[in-house]
């Protein structure tokens, strides 16, 4: 039965980083998008995932669940030939930095890498367990 647990620690940790990595992709994907007249907001916000504990009483269980998504801030850069730039010759971005989501791809894929390994190991003892049983 611990095996199941962790198991099912680990799927809701995969659920969990698996959104993170898709919120990240599309923070990346539209970094370059910029409003389309002069002075107007971008078209896209930095995604930025929020991740609550959640109890689940009937197993005993503590996971972790995408709970919402909130929007960053916009920034600017100066870009005067642009067709969303103000008087000032700044176009107002989505905030997106993409080495930041780069680091935060990285550190998401290494925590998704994690709880396989979470999974793959209580399989084994699970399995290794049954074949002494059987013996």
């Amino acid at each position: 039965m611990e095996f199941l647990k962790s198991m099912l620690v680990a799927a809701s940790g995969l659920r969990a980083q698996s959104e993170r990595m898709r919120l990240i992709a599309e923070n990346i994907a539209n970094a370059q998008s910029y409003g389309h007249s002069a002075g107007a907001d971008p078209e896209f916000r930095r995604q930025i995932p929020i991740f609550t504990r959640e109890v689940d009483r009937a197993l005993g269980l503590d996971t972790v669940k995408l709970t919402r998504v909130v929007h960053g801030e916009t920034g600017t850069r100066f870009m005067p030939g642009h067709p969303a730039a103000n008087e000032k010759g700044e176009v107002k971005t989505p905030g997106v930095e993409t080495l930041t989501e780069m680091m935060d791809l990285r550190e998401a894929q290494r925590s998704y890498e994690a709880n396989i390994n979470v999974i793959d190991n209580a399989r084994a003892i699970a399995q290794r367990t049954i074949d002494l049983l059987r013996a």
